[in-house]
């Protein structure tokens, strides 16, 4: 059958994971991380003459925060909503939207929220970094004012972008069906039309970012209704979408758009078919992914701020490449390790045990009331 193998249902792990769409989440964190933001780091001549591909990545390495929107909408289906009935469609129960809030905090705002005390600290005297930037990113509203967007944990944006697109999933799924497709309706047209009106070539472009999320949230809720059919979609033609996205010039309209609508989507389907996709290395980085787009950013301040615009040829790009990356990866192990996965289940448990006393005091309530009045 070759190296794609056409999935006969969804190649999950334990609880139900997808966890080849975990590996090319660590992927793309990685091309975000280690081969886009970097390039700050070396002389123009240096990146120059890097070869095609990885001159690529610099060009649009940015366009992976896309794809992360699109897996995001995907795996929110797949973990969140329930078939009320077989043929009525899909919803949220109303009784997890507090659960899934929760659930979200825990997994966003601890790692977020050191990571800006330690950006805070360290570029201290960073003019961007002002108070009020500080006040949105608390709130996680930086990717919706402007110049904060990038202070701080400058990439830290579309995390703010990505919990907008969890409110807006959670609201239309718990108005059920028709609710939950207006939504998507509305959310991916308005996106075309933002990008249709006001896209240009090249970017990525203040003011795209709410547009971005949209669109690739919301696409990926429509991969997952569709996955059904598109699981005989030929693996040389999703190749080919896939090719024609990453390829096609759009002259002065968005770049973007090819990326999002082609590209990535062709990429993610071909994800669910690679089982290497979802070996122990491309798992362990998925687990990560989050730290990783989080921790570099400091540690690529720092080393511009120390080493400036490095000079050399190939060899030097290799050899700071792969030392960066090493730290990035350790950092990122390290965050993981004892902030964000610590954090996340104190949180959850925290939340469950209240969630739990609630429930035994509705319980216990009317059979109390009860024994109250036979005493009488």
């Amino acid at each position: 059958m070759g190296i794609f193998a056409t999935l006969k249902g969804e190649a999950t792990g334990p609880g139900g994971r997808l966890t080849r769409l975990d590996g090319l989440r660590g992927l793309a964190a990685c091309g975000v991380a280690l081969l886009y933001h970097p390039q700050s780091l070396f002389a123009p001549d240096v990146n120059a003459a890097l070869p095609g591909l990885l001159r690529w990545f610099q060009h649009w390495g940015w366009t992976l925060v896309d794809l992360f929107f699109l897996i995001s909408g995907y795996i929110f289906a797949h973990v969140y909503l329930i078939e009320r009935s077989p043929g009525q469609g899909y919803v949220l129960r109303r009784g997890t939207l507090e659960s899934f809030a929760v659930a979200r905090a825990a997994r966003l705002y601890p790692l977020h929220l050191v990571m800006l005390l330690v950006c805070g600290v360290v570029f201290l005297d960073d003019p961007g970094n002002t108070p009020l930037a500080l006040m949105a990113h608390l709130f996680m509203l930086q990717g919706f004012v402007g110049w904060v967007g990038h202070s701080f944990d400058g990439p830290s944006w579309s995390i703010s972008v990505e919990c907008a697109c969890y409110v807006l999933f959670a609201l239309g799924a718990v108005g059920g069906r028709r609710t939950l497709q207006r939504v998507t309706v509305l959310a991916i047209l308005g996106a075309l039309l933002h990008f249709a009106v006001q896209g240009r070539a090249g970017g990525p472009w203040v003011g795209d970012g709410l547009p971005r999320g949209l669109l690739g949230f919301f696409l990926g809720q429509v991969l997952w209704h569709a996955r059904a059919r598109l699981r005989h979609a030929p693996s040389m033609l999703l190749l080919c979408l896939m090719a024609i996205g990453i390829s096609l010039d759009m002259g002065r309209m968005s770049s973007l758009l090819p990326l999002s609508l082609l590209a990535w989507p062709a990429l993610l389907l071909l994800a669910l078919r690679l089982k290497i996709m979802g070996s122990a290395p491309m798992r362990w980085l998925g687990d990560r992914s989050y730290a990783i787009y989080l921790v570099h950013w400091p540690i690529l301040m720092l080393g511009e701020q120390r080493f400036g615009h490095i000079p050399g040829d190939g060899t030097t790009w290799i050899v700071v490449t792969l030392l960066y990356s090493a730290l990035v990866l350790l950092a990122a192990d390290v965050s993981f390790r004892y902030i964000e996965g610590p954090a996340r289940h104190a949180i959850r448990a925290v939340w469950q045990r209240r969630a739990d006393q609630r429930a035994q005091r509705r319980v216990a309530g009317p059979s109390g009331a009860s024994a109250d009045m036979g005493g009488a």
